[in-house]
């Protein structure tokens, strides 16, 4: 249960087989993380799949460094992260009017203004279709069974057997020692782990576009604006947009064009990654509710250029984390979504999936055997909850921020424009977190101790008033079954 040799590269080959059967719901990036880890950790893996394929579409998100670093154990994604990653990437800032008020720099710049290591970046910027393509191609690789066209209806466990599963809407079953359930906002494991938590409408939408670039070519104006940056304009460049209520951010590289902005609810907006509307409704709405000043003409122009079928609208809602995420025999494990959903502009979303999915899997590993899965299980809840629950406060600080600029602020200090990028998140490692502290974790649970009261390993989130291990323990209280406080 030590930690040695977690730092260094270890491949698949690396652990024992552990004999545990794992069956993992959902391709989104937590099931997609959660198959390979589980794979590299020992145990045999099955995912089952709603959609007929591994949807690799959308624009881009933000991916934390702590998502990155277990990488090392795979050269070939390492590999083709960097190959498609955007360096020498470079950033820029408007007021949402159009005025220029930070110009560009190499995003490597703007980190060491802000007092970071330009060298070890909190994260990056990545295109969503790339990154999937790149975990979609590992889970090839080493032969995971993905079924698809498998649509979850229900959760079970058999405390008995010690045993968990899910049915199909064809009736089919599938059981496992273990079932991680990674299958977004509404999973049916909510039923079974504790119920769904309510989602509170933000008032508040996202417009999204991704497109080949070629279509802003013919409109002289628009693709000088928009061009990329560098001394032979050939490197991307993030333009962010920053107004009352408001905010935007556009991406320019050599094959794709993406715009992002958020705004007030028009009422066709949908929690759907495949709801879209057209550049005429963008145009009509979007200069609602950004005061006196309205959008800047080129942007708008940006968005006429856009093509058909392309923009989605998409509503975002508040949600608390779930208040459990294992059932009651800790045979069924909610990671991603399914726990904690977080903002699509939080910029911790896809990074708290992926923490998650490598936290369990290495969990798993440390237990000593499928009879002591339920152990794994409630060691990983106690090691994210709290974690989880900063991460999506954070989100919704950096958001009320993006949208309430204080420009006399920023032109004192441009590090006010940007979203805080605390090192508590970005330098966390939950791999070697959970091999520090699984030990530890474990005997406090077999003796008893509440969650509220484990002081027994160093919290992995911001402490409020000291720095000794469980110091800002929050005393919370909850009646859910299989509560991450049992």
């Amino acid at each position: 249960m030590g930690s040695i040799g977690v730092n260094e590269s270890r491949p698949v080959g690396s652990y024992p087989p552990s004999g545990i059967d794992v069956l993992i719901v959902g391709t989104g990036l937590a099931g997609l993380t959660a198959s390979i880890e589980c794979v590299r950790k020992g145990h045999n893996v099955r995912v089952l799949e709603r959609n007929a394929t591994i949807n690799t579409a959308g624009d881009m998100y933000f991916m934390g460094l702590s998502a990155t670093k277990f990488f090392k154990h795979w050269p070939e994604m390492s590999a083709e992260f960097d190959e498609i990653s955007l360096h020498n990437a470079w950033i820029e800032t408007f007021k949402h009017s159009g005025e220029q008020m930070i110009a560009p720099l190499l995003v490597s710049d703007r980190l060491r203004d802000a007092g970071l290591d330009p060298d070890t970046p909190p994260g990056t910027f990545q295109m969503r279709p790339l990154v999937y393509k790149m975990f979609v191609n590992q889970v090839q690789r080493l032969g995971v069974e993905v079924q698809f066209g498998k649509r979850v209806v229900d959760y079970f466990e058999d405390a008995e057997t010690g045993r968990a599963g899910v049915v199909t809407d064809q009736g089919d079953r599938y059981d496992a020692d273990i079932v991680i359930a990674a299958d977004g906002v509404g999973s049916k494991s909510q039923k079974l782990v504790g119920g769904q938590v309510r989602a509170m409408s933000s008032g508040r939408a996202m417009w999204r576009a991704a497109f080949p670039r070629e279509y802003i070519l013919k409109h002289p104006e628009v693709r000088e604006f928009f061009k990329m940056a560098g001394p032979n304009e050939d490197q991307p460049i993030i333009r962010t947009w920053l107004g009352p209520g408001t905010y935007a951010m556009t991406l320019s590289r050599a094959d794709t064009m993406i715009w992002i902005m958020n705004h007030d609810v028009t009422g066709s907006e949908e929690e759907n990654w495949n709801h879209t509307v057209e550049a005429d409704e963008v145009l009509t709405n979007m200069d609602k509710g950004v005061g006196p000043q309205p959008w800047a003409p080129i942007f708008k122009e940006l968005i006429k250029l856009t093509p058909p079928e392309t923009i989605i609208n998409f509503e975002l809602f508040w949600r608390n984390p779930q208040p459990s995420w294992a059932s009651p025999g800790g045979r069924v494990i909610e990671i991603g979504d399914a726990a904690h959903s977080f903002l699509p502009a939080s910029g911790n979303g896809a990074t708290q999936a992926i923490e998650d999915a490598i936290s369990i899997a290495s969990c798993l590993q440390l237990c000593g055997g499928r009879e002591n899965v339920a152990e794994a299980v409630r060691a990983h809840v106690r090691f994210r909850f709290v974690r989880n629950s900063c991460a999506q406060k954070l989100g919704f600080s950096n958001a009320e921020l993006l949208q309430d600029t204080d420009w006399s602020k920023v032109k004192l200090d441009p590090r006010k424009a940007q979203p805080k990028l605390p090192s508590w998140v970005w330098g966390h490692d939950p791999e070697v977190y959970a091999h520090e502290h699984y030990a530890q974790c474990v005997a406090s649970i077999r003796a008893g101790v509440p969650f509220d009261k484990d002081d027994s390993f160093p919290p992995n989130y911001p402490l409020a008033t000291s720095t000794s291990p469980g110091a800002s323990r929050p005393s919370w209280t909850t009646s859910a079954p299989g509560a991450p406080f049992s």
